[in-house]
């Protein structure tokens, strides 16, 4: 009897302390964890680079001939090399390869040949808008193309029963060449950003200057401090 009475006021008092109100002003919680970590971000691009090295892969547009009808694609690859004089103007050296398949006149010979641009230049490179993410630079560059249009006719087996020319294709030749462009490096730390560059390409391989689409993208290593 004691024990079946002592079970019923332990019952009866726990009940209580649950169905107690709070205190005006106050609020039942349970326990809340605070966590101490900290992210830390990493080293903030600063542009204060001497130096930038860029190597990406590449797409240019372009038209093998004189009186062709349809232009051709091209893919390869760039390298720039820029000197940056003071925070936002810099020089800068740039090669590109590119090379691709391009139509012809109607003939019974070949329906595609290969064809490939060797170009040289250099040019100035201003810096614009830039923050620890992103960064936006401007170019002009100015310089030469060597293109090649004869090698497959070149290597036709046996010889080719026709020549280039005859195909509606450019001579081998060196012209004048020109970008006016821009790219924006998106940061992966102080040093390293991914690019991408778009450029309007002019050309003067026939009796006029032409203007083609190029882009690339690839990787921006910064070097050095000014």
């Amino acid at each position: 009897m004691s024990a079946a009475l002592l079970a019923g006021a332990t019952t009866i008092s726990a009940q209580a302390v649950q169905d107690t109100p709070a205190p005006a002003g106050t609020t039942q919680q349970g326990p809340q964890v605070r966590s101490t970590v900290k992210l830390e971000q990493g080293p903030a691009a600063s542009y204060d680079n001497k130096y930038e090295v860029y190597g990406g892969l590449s797409f240019m547009n372009g038209q093998a001939g004189q009186n062709l009808p349809k232009r051709y694609n091209l893919g390869g690859g760039e390298v720039m090399a820029t000197y940056w004089l003071r925070p936002r103007l810099g020089i800068a050296a740039d090669y590109r390869l590119e090379a691709g398949t391009t139509p012809l006149f109607p003939n019974p010979y070949y329906n595609r040949v290969l064809v490939y641009q060797n170009i040289y230049s250099g040019g100035v490179q201003y810096r614009g808008p830039r923050n620890r993410y992103a960064a936006v630079d401007y170019h002009l560059l100015a310089g030469a193309s060597h293109g090649t249009f004869d090698h497959a006719i070149n290597n036709y087996p046996g010889g080719s029963p026709v020549s280039a020319t005859g195909l509606g294709l450019y001579p081998n030749s060196t012209t004048g060449w020109g970008a006016a462009g821009g790219s924006i490096d998106f940061n992966y730390s102080a040093k390293l950003a991914i690019r991408l560059s778009p450029d309007l390409i002019f050309e003067h391989f026939g009796n006029e200057t032409r203007e083609f689409f190029s882009i690339s993208a690839g990787v921006v290593y910064r070097i050095g401090k000014r």
